[in-house]
């Protein structure tokens, strides 16, 4: 029997994996595909210029994760928020190109916008990230979508469909299925005063690679890594908890951390852990989406004026330079299954299409192209962190807490989500199983 067992090989499993080794633990991580890193990959084309085809940045605002690149080695650079040119919006109405944010027509539908991010930044200071719940309207603030929320402040349309836009920018679901509280909690996690500052969240990238930090945290645990185990069932008992894989074979362990996408976890069947605790956990959810990732020999959108950043309303929804002649594109929760709905043969083609409008012909011609349906991958089944209205009061304050022996980590289980959700929630589970178990080194 080893002390824990960590279900999945994300960047959160592995965070926890590591601390728990590194505190003396003997660690065993499962990980049903055959590759570590979860919903961060790479790969390497050319002269070696590493291309992200999963989660690729950071903020200054991500301690929790630049703390683990330091400890590793790595180093950062810079990302899109420090390249010049103009952002394409690409909308039902046209196509237009600006530097100065969403392409409103007059300075009053700009004003507007301004007038209401400032109400949006005012309501977030006054909710506590860690304790939502604790918040006087918490209720009534979870109960609205962000978009009903934006038209009870007598928001114009204008403004409505800017925050739309940049919403599902980032494949985090449509404006008007997403909870107001959530939103506003993600935005007081960071202390983030508007609807979302890009120095906060994305203005770094780790220089070798996102995906290095998932594959050096593999190779320090080496063997300890199984790969290729999927497991279909978790039984937590203060005696000893066990993991049954999809080939019938047992593991058993002290503690289990669960790491999986928490859309994932759904299918898996956990036993012995309170009906109040499972109930919240299956109340959780993801945004489905998909990433594309096209190389060029160069950055043929600087022809014309563009940065390569965008936003849009037809099939993609956003695009961005991860590096010189390499565009990152993602596809959101309300258009993905257009794209799923399309033969597999046909998909590149359709983006590329998009590709062609927004950025010329050449945009249509990458020398490699990439795709991930990340919604469709059974080891994922989603992207990015959701939380429809509601959705806060539902999972409750048992959100990213633990039940010794059962831990869980994540993206999901932060209040914001992302790259640095997994490396905080699943270093912290470590903490938390080395604090609680019987058999932890004193």
């Amino acid at each position: 029997m080893t002390d824990v067992i960590v279900v999945g090989a994300g960047l959160a499993g592995l965070s926890a994996a590591r601390d728990l080794a590194l505190g003396g633990a003997d660690v065993l991580v499962l990980e049903a595909r055959e590759r570590v890193g979860g919903r961060v990959e790479q790969v390497s084309v050319d002269d070696g210029r590493p291309v992200q085809l999963g989660g690729e940045m950071i903020g200054t605002a991500h301690r929790a994760y630049l703390g683990l690149v330091e400890e590793l080695g790595l180093t950062l650079d810079s990302t899109y928020t420090s390249v010049a040119g103009a952002t394409t919006y690409d909308l039902t109405d046209g196509l237009h190109r600006s530097e100065d944010g969403f392409p409103f027509a007059t300075l009053e539908e700009r004003a507007d916008y301004e007038r209401v991010e400032q109400l949006f930044g005012e309501l977030a200071s006054t909710v506590d990230a860690d304790d939502p719940w604790s918040h006087p309207d918490a209720t009534r603030l979870d109960g609205h979508s962000w978009a009903s929320w934006l038209r009870s402040v007598d928001a114009r349309s204008t403004t409505v469909r800017a925050v739309e836009a940049g919403a599902l920018a980032l494949a985090a679901g449509s404006s008007e299925r997403t909870s107001l509280l959530a939103e506003l909690r993600k935005a007081a996690a960071v202390g983030d005063d508007g609807f979302y500052s890009y120095d906060l969240w994305e203005c770094f990238q780790v220089a070798e690679g996102s995906a290095e930090v998932a594959l050096r945290m593999g190779a320090e645990l080496g063997d300890r890594v199984r790969l290729g185990a999927v497991v279909t069932v978790i039984s937590v008992a203060a005696n000893g908890c066990s993991v049954r894989l999809d080939s019938g074979e047992e593991l058993r362990a002290q503690a289990v951390v669960s790491a999986l996408p928490v859309t994932v976890l759904h299918g898996v069947a956990i036993e012995g852990v309170a009906p109040e605790r499972l109930a919240s956990l299956r109340a959780q959810r993801q945004a489905p989406a998909a990433k594309v990732v096209t190389v060029y020999e160069r950055s043929v959108w600087a022809d014309l004026g563009a940065n390569g950043l965008s936003e849009g309303e037809q099939l993609l929804s956003s695009t961005w330079p991860q590096r010189d002649g390499v565009l990152s594109g993602l596809i959101p929760p309300e258009r993905v299954m257009w794209l799923a709905a399309t033969a597999e043969d046909n998909r590149l083609a359709a983006l590329y299409a998009e590709l062609e409008r927004m950025y010329g012909a050449e945009a249509a011609r990458p020398a490699r192209s990439f795709l991930r349906m990340w919604a469709l991958d059974p080891f994922t089944l989603g992207y990015t962190t959701h939380w429809w209205p509601g959705d806060v009061m539902r999972v409750g304050p048992l959100h990213g807490t633990h039940d010794p022996p059962f831990y869980v980590c994540g993206s999901d289980q932060w209040a914001a989500g992302y790259m640095e959700g997994a490396v905080r929630t699943g270093r912290a589970a470590a903490a938390a199983a080395l604090r609680s178990e019987a058999w932890a080194p004193a």
